[in-house]
């Protein structure tokens, strides 16, 4: 039931871009650019959207899906104008491939990644070391996105590997397609626990956190955003432009965003190195 539910996420995620993309080719540019955008940032980037045509009577197209899913779209030509991911890591590799404008990167927002339950749960957890998460889990199974590609799942398994209880749950994952697939499993009371942004579980009156993963569990996890090299918009730079305005931090604050502290990447870094010795 599981694998169905899992095949049919991926069929509806793979719709959703493809909707976006097939019109796109002949799209028109006056109406502002196409944006690819991480899953879990929709709230805030709807919102600020909203306000960004408000000011310039433009509207950016959004597309969002897992931050893996665009970047390979993006890498196979899919005529986007702007990227923001929920990683450095698939910025990084379009980065790689000479696929972004690198004069307009930049790290907009930062996240926390927290375990949740259905809002009628009864039960509870404290997140430490060898906690047992397994057992919580019963004969259901745990909600995450994809854990080798989607950086929501990527960050939850490095988590719950440091955590020691990686090998424990690792067979009672439902994995989705991105982190709002895993939020909906969860919001339905389809899967008794997820791992999610706490974005996401504020978006959604469903669903109440149980805990939240300590910083030094995984990567800082960091928004970066960027221009694509292929852009033709003459908006996509203004676009980005308007996410580090007074209005759009605000906006992003409202969804539980928070504000990158100077140095996380090299801070985790350090605290890594150390915890290794």
């Amino acid at each position: 039931m599981v694998t169905t539910r899992r095949y049919l996420l991926r069929l509806i995620a793979v719709a959703v871009v493809g909707l976006c993309l097939t019109p796109s080719f002949a799209r028109d540019e006056s109406k502002g650019p196409l944006v690819f955008a991480a899953a879990s940032l929709k709230d805030a980037l709807d919102a600020i959207n909203a306000a960004w045509s408000k000011e310039s009577g433009k509207s950016a197209v959004i597309s969002y899906a897992g931050s893996s899913v665009l970047a390979k779209q993006i890498e196979e030509s899919a005529p986007a104008d702007v990227f923001i991911s929920a990683d450095l890591d698939w910025m990084d590799y379009l980065a790689e491939r000479n696929l972004i404008k690198p004069d307009t990167r930049f790290n907009l927002r930062g996240n926390t990644l927290v375990l949740i339950a259905p809002n009628d749960s009864s039960l509870e957890a404290k997140i430490v070391p060898d906690f047992p998460l397994a057992a919580l889990i019963g004969d259901g199974k745990l909600a995450m996105a994809n854990t080798e590609s989607v950086p929501a799942g990527k960050y939850g398994k490095a988590a719950l590997t440091k955590l020691g209880i990686w090998d424990a749950v690792k067979d009672k994952i439902a994995q989705a397609e991105n982190v709002r697939a895993a939020l909906l499993l969860v919001s339905r009371g389809e899967a008794p626990l997820g791992i999610v942004y706490a974005t996401d579980a504020n978006a959604d009156p469903n669903v109440k956190v149980l805990g939240t993963f300590p910083a030094n569990t995984h990567k800082p996890i960091i928004y970066p955003a960027a221009v694509l090299a292929q852009s033709r918009s003459t908006d996509a730079q203004a676009f980005v432009t308007f996410l580090k305005t007074d209005t759009a931090n605000k906006l992003f604050q409202d969804q539980g965003f928070t504000v990158l502290a100077e140095g996380a990447v090299e801070g985790f870094a350090v605290l890594a190195e150390v915890s290794a010795q």
